[in-house]
């Protein structure tokens, strides 16, 4: 049975640098209340690793080590209806306003699409808007998205191309 699920607000602050944007969370991390909580998805593996800092269990040390480092998280469906986790099987979205989150934070250098659902949602979001931000698609951080860590990482390093600057 597919149900209405609701995205987190976004964890940003006016120093952000870099947004990087999911679809919107999965069933692990909607009952954890904690972006990217499901064990097996690479995104804080990824993360740790490019910022080459330790990985840490601990959720509030995860989002200051994001905050330390200048990067913003959220998700480009605001809510939708969906049974599982899957990308593929999201009916009825509502999109995030990206182009207002822009606005609000123009800090924000750069924006990482954490995979295709992401990257094609915020394309059609932004479609005839003038923005000067870079977007980059990535593999997605999903247990389900069957590449490889070692894999993903290469593409994941792009990040510290805006890092501090």
């Amino acid at each position: 049975m597919e149900k209405r699920i609701n995205s987190f607000p976004p964890f940003i602050d006016k120093d952000s640098q870099i947004l990087i944007l999911g679809s919107i969370p999965g069933v692990k991390s909607l009952e954890a209340q904690q972006y990217y909580a499901h064990p097996q998805n690479h995104f804080w593996k990824l993360i740790s690793t490019i910022l080459a800092e330790p990985l840490k269990t601990d959720y509030e040390k995860r989002v200051e080590m994001l905050k330390r480092n200048r990067i913003a998280i959220w998700d480009t469906i605001e809510s939708c209806e969906r049974k599982g986790s899957k990308d593929t099987d999201i009916k009825n979205e509502e999109a995030n306003d990206i182009v207002r989150l822009l606005r609000d934070f123009p800090n924000i250098k750069a924006i990482f699409c954490n995979g295709q659902k992401a990257f094609k949602n915020l394309s059609r979001q932004l479609k005839d808007k003038e923005i000067s931000v870079k977007i980059y698609s990535l593999p997605s951080s999903s247990p389900l998205h069957t590449v490889g860590l070692d894999k993903k990482l290469p593409e994941w390093t792009q990040i510290l191309h805006y890092l501090h600057d």
